[in-house]
């Protein structure tokens, strides 16, 4: 009885196999197979509900159906980064986001560029752009508030609420406010390159092409 019951679900999943594949071989759909073995890989059924549905449609790197980009044209991303990509995250990108090479976000994560003026909520306050360096972890439910720096090799706590700056990098940062509550060892921090062909949907070497024409920062 089992058997029949999935049976269905498993013929979707090679239809999906069989797609990816079949697209793999047009230039403008490589990237499922460039990035089959990413940590953050891109499958069709990302790429149709953001594309095709039109959930998020205005990032340039694939995110979750329950995530949410504002502003998708003033955030860059480095390599290896998909923000958005686990559920439930939010990227507000009104005054700009930057964010590292190989920097890891958790589900439920929160960057926030901009806020409302206190004294007319209609209105945007204009920050400094946030900017979270390499190989960065931000766990879940963290929170980065408008004008935050922090430096490559931080590493935020689930549930921290990061108002101020840490550009020195190399620590564990959590609580609310978020405060330095371990330093890390330099000399162990490891910088690894895993060779990414793609930046989101863009092939790498097109990239700066890409940010000239598309991002507005």
């Amino acid at each position: 009885m089992l058997s029949i019951i999935f049976e269905p679900y498993r013929l979707l999943r090679k239809l999906r196999l069989f797609m990816e594949r079949l697209l793999s071989f047009f230039p403008a759909f490589r990237f499922f197979k460039a990035t089959k073995n990413d940590e953050y890989p891109i499958s069709l059924s990302i790429w149709f509900k953001q594309k095709v549905l039109g959930n998020n449609s205005a990032a340039y790197w694939p995110m979750h159906p329950s995530s949410l980009v504002s502003y998708a044209n003033k955030i860059v991303i480095g390599k290896g980064v998909v923000p958005g990509y686990n559920p439930g995250c939010y990227l507000h990108g009104v005054n700009g986001i930057f964010i590292g090479d190989y920097t890891f976000i958790a589900p439920n994560v929160g960057i926030m560029s901009g806020n409302h003026d206190l004294y007319d909520l209609r209105n945007q306050t204009t920050t400094s752009p946030v900017k979270i360096g390499k190989y960065c972890w931000l766990g879940m439910n963290a929170v980065i508030l408008p004008g935050v720096v922090l430096g490559d090799f931080t590493i935020v706590g689930a549930g921290a609420i990061v108002t101020h700056s840490f550009e020195e990098g190399y620590c564990v940062i959590g609580g609310n406010p978020a405060r330095v509550l371990r330093k890390l060892e330099k000399e162990n921090c490891v910088r690894y390159e895993m060779g990414y062909s793609y930046i989101g949907y863009v092939p790498a070497e097109k990239f700066d092409h890409f940010r000239k024409l598309k991002i507005n920062i």
